[in-house]
């Protein structure tokens, strides 16, 4: 889905699909969601990304009615869902162990909602057919769920859950059971689907990786709040906290104090050790706390020391990681911080030019890394 096209979000315009207006939910003691506000568009493939227990799923549970909410209220196309029962709504859910039918046939698994409806047989058939092609198992049609593969039972589901033409699909995990390989294969079949029937898409993942290549938005979540909404480029490389940027991909973060140079930040950091220098549109006050963070791929690594580098620390190497396509230095500084350097690994290598215990020089631009007050 190409972002700078598709942005709703952006269209004051545009009305949304789904609204939670000042939505709590607790249980007992318990805030699972904190006096939440969001919108979701229509056609979006959104994502609700965070740890366990961070009232994700809560999220999703009152979106498809299973739970309702303390306080607040919950609009689906403008209408209030406080007292629409689940079978009511124009949403379906997609569970993490699709539960599907055993003794059903793939055919009368992607029907059974259908029929459940009263809908005439000539209706069905064709909407079957047309799910069935859409998810590709045409040819899979008169197996049972226990013949087909787990990626295959996953498309199931979906088509099962598509076949009823929703508004909105809330998708639980739905790739947790599948492994790594066929996961990032169903990720773009996933976005395939969506972008083909045009349905809103709410997906509930601890997953980054997954969250980062199928959402249009992904709203990081903690504990009942969520802490920022933006696109998957946004959130990696302009994080609000030092939260989601820990959350998100690998990182490396300093924390020191802020002093203003020009346009520039300094962060002095740690004695004897040069200031970081950073560039920002945010505004610091001198001695203010400050974070600064930087992902590993923006670290440069060499034996030597770089002439004209903004930023240059000396250090050691303490251990490589060789995952094929990139290496990763986890390097030592002097004053016992571990920073992360990355290399893409573009020629076959004989010999490594840096290995364990070499002393080496890590560099980068005052643009490279993002300087965070929280």
């Amino acid at each position: 889905m190409t972002q700078c096209a598709f942005a709703p979000w952006n269209d004051p315009e545009e009305k949304p699909l789904i609204q939670f207006r000042n939505v709590s939910k607790r249980f007992g003691d318990f805030t699972a969601i904190d006096d939440l506000t969001q919108d979701i568009f229509e056609k979006e493939f959104f994502a609700l990304l965070g740890p366990s227990g961070c009232g994700k799923t809560t999220m999703m549970r009152m979106l498809a009615g299973f739970d309702a909410p303390t306080e607040g209220q919950i609009l689906i196309a403008g209408q209030d869902m406080a007292r629409v029962p689940p079978n009511k709504r124009a949403v379906n859910m997609m569970f993490q162990s699709y539960a599907l039918f055993p003794h059903l046939t793939v055919w009368d698994n992607i029907a059974f909602g259908l029929k459940r409806e009263g809908k005439d047989s000539e209706t069905i058939n064709a909407r079957v057919d047309e799910m069935l092609r859409l998810t590709r198992l045409a040819k899979f049609a008169k197996r049972k769920p226990h013949q087909i593969s787990g990626g295959q039972r996953q498309r199931v589901a979906l088509a099962r859950s598509l076949a009823k033409a929703p508004k909105l699909l809330l998708l639980d995990e739905p790739l947790g059971a599948l492994d790594k390989k066929l996961r990032q294969d169903t990720q773009f079949e996933l976005m395939d689907i969506q972008e083909k029937t045009g349905t809103t898409f709410v997906i509930v993942t601890h997953d980054q990786e997954e969250a980062m290549t199928v959402a249009s938005r992904v709203a990081v979540m903690d504990e009942g709040r969520i802490v920022q909404v933006a696109t998957p480029d946004q959130i990696y490389e302009a994080p609000n906290s030092v939260y989601v940027a820990d959350f998100i991909g690998d990182v490396n973060i300093i924390s020191g104090r802020a002093k203003t140079q020009g346009d520039k930040v300094a962060v002095l950091w740690a004695e004897a050790q040069p200031d970081i220098l950073g560039t920002t549109s945010k505004s610091f006050s001198d001695g203010q706390e400050i974070h600064f963070a930087i992902r590993p791929e923006k670290v440069g690594i060499s034996p030597d020391e770089p002439a004209d580098a903004q930023n240059k620390i000396q250090g050691k190497v303490l251990d490589i990681a060789y995952l094929g396509n990139i290496s990763t230095y986890h390097v030592e500084l002097p004053t016992g911080h571990i920073i992360k350097a990355q290399t893409a690994n573009t020629r076959r290598i004989a010999r490594r030019q840096i290995t364990w215990e070499d002393p080496v020089w890590l560099s980068w631009t005052d643009t490279a890394g993002v300087l965070l007050e929280r």
